[in-house]
């Protein structure tokens, strides 16, 4: 079979966003080629480096974001990718650089790329008790440990980017056995995985997009913890009377604020609401509009450009 390899120049923080839109319209695969990553493998303890060249960790400003296209549904596909890619810059001018977003696409034969696009992923050790681990990987956990198993739909948060991997240890600190979840913007179901995995009593998962949707609820089956956790297609839970103990939201500081007079409504007294994805320029907008509503903030994080918050009500 023959695809087409779709390469988009962006930048650290607009990767993920980018990564989103080529999702919806591939189950081919996506990754993301950043200077970051090598350097993580680089200082891998687990992993023996006989030579690397130093060239690959230098930070030239771009990280590539590429997508396998089958080769006929090609020339309908990449003006729509355009066409998200400009909306997405449209929402975040201001606040988020994507880069240059320049595209270039090649033909390629076969699937080998699959192989070579999997050996990219390997288990991540994140806030001492959480082990994310493609579902490719075998991995014997340790005790202490919980390891939350991802399928190939991995643009929708693995725990490698620092938002995600922030949102987990902020959650390993609050939670505990009678506390009830809240994961706004879901993705893969990472999140709301992680929290039944390490005892919570039971979580609620809701997104806006379907393939994310239908990802979280097949990585809850392979996790077996979907007898735990509702997963469902809305912005924010319908129901005013399903409470969370905790609440999660991995999303852009845009649509945070956008979002943060519905917030509260699903919220216990006392609750925590742990927000991410937030960009220095947009701290204190963020700050301001959860604190409007009568939430304290908690903790505040730092990782690279990315800041996570953790409010209480």
């Amino acid at each position: 079979m023959k695809f087409t390899e779709l390469t988009v120049h962006t930048t650290n923080e607009g990767s993920e966003i980018i990564a989103d839109i080529l999702w919806r319209y591939t189950n081919y695969g996506v990754a993301i080629s950043d200077v970051k990553d090598v350097i993580a493998l680089r200082e891998d303890k687990a992993m023996y480096w006989d030579y690397m060249d130093e060239s690959l960790t230098e930070d030239r400003g771009d990280v590539l974001v590429k997508a396998f296209i089958s080769l006929d549904e090609t020339p309908a596909v990449l003006p729509r990718i355009r066409e998200d890619a400009e909306e997405a810059v449209s929402n975040g001018r201001g606040y988020i650089n994507f880069g240059t977003l320049e595209m270039t696409n090649k033909q390629i034969e076969g699937d080998d790329w699959l192989e070579i696009w999997r050996k990219h992923f390997r288990p991540l050790h994140i806030g001492g008790k959480i082990v994310v681990c493609p579902e490719w990987i075998e991995y014997e956990k340790k005790a202490g440990e919980e390891v939350v198993k991802l399928d190939n739909n991995m643009a929708f948060g693995t725990g490698e980017h620092e938002t995600t991997s922030m949102c987990l240890k902020l959650l390993q600190e609050y939670l505990t056995p009678q506390s009830v979840c809240i994961d706004v913007g879901c993705g893969s179901g990472i999140l709301g995985i992680a929290a039944v995995k390490l005892g919570a009593k039971f979580a609620y998962l809701t997104d806006i997009d379907d393939i994310a949707v239908k990802s979280a609820g097949h990585n809850c089956k392979i996790n077996g913890v979907d007898g735990k956790v509702k997963v469902s297609r809305s912005d924010l839970l319908e129901s005013a009377d399903i409470r969370g103990d905790i609440m999660l939201a991995n999303i852009t500081a845009e649509i945070l604020c956008r979002l943060a007079p519905s917030i509260p409504k699903n919220l216990k007294a006392g609750g925590v609401l742990i927000l991410s994805g937030i960009i220095e320029s947009r701290l204190q907008s963020v700050l301001t509009a959860f604190t409007a509503q009568g939430l304290s903030l908690d903790k505040q994080i730092k990782d690279g450009e990315w800041f996570a918050l953790s409010f209480r009500a």
